[in-house]
């Protein structure tokens, strides 16, 4: 196993961390989100394996290196860097509407909460229109002044499949 793990824990950290590099750039840039987004997330992912067996070729030295105030300081310094962006999250602190999330997730679920007759004005549609093109896709309209969360739970379907259908009833 030793041979295996020479050979190839490095170079794997080297080719999986250049993808991470290109595809976190390309998300942070949002240029073509639907390439880069699982790509980003399922070879982070597979990068711990590596990341692990370099970590076990290189002990001694790593042992050796972590007594030095510089990677202590290193340490310290990331894990202020990710706390920076986490701490605002869990406390809402950071603005954005919903406590934190993401502000498209914040307004898909204030749409999800307003009634047919409120999203029919939001999109410039009547609301009978909008009721009609709702039961025209399956869902089970019981009024005008039902939120959409109700309507697409009465209908035993998912919040995204109603807030799909509304996109067809804005053109």
């Amino acid at each position: 196993m030793k041979p295996v793990i020479q050979r190839y824990a490095t170079p794997l950290i080297t080719g999986l961390f250049l993808v991470s590099l290109i595809s976190g750039i390309a998300l942070f840039f949002h240029w073509n989100m639907g390439w880069f987004h699982g790509m980003h997330e399922w070879l982070s992912m597979v990068l711990i394996l590596p990341f692990a067996l370099h970590l076990w070729k290189n002990w001694r030295p790593m042992t050796a290196y972590m007594r030095k105030p510089a990677f202590g300081l290193a340490m310290v310094a990331s894990l202020v860097m990710a706390l920076a962006f986490v701490v605002p999250s869990l406390s809402g602190a950071d603005g954005a509407a919903g406590g934190g999330r993401p502000p498209q997730f914040a307004a898909a679920g204030l749409v999800l909460e307003g009634s047919v007759a409120e999203v029919a004005a939001l999109i410039d549609v009547p609301a009978a229109d909008l009721g009609a093109t709702l039961t025209e896709a399956g869902f089970a309209v019981g009024g005008q002044e039902e939120s959409l969360a109700s309507i697409a739970r009465a209908s035993g379907r998912s919040d995204g499949e109603i807030l799909a259908a509304l996109i067809g009833a804005e053109r």
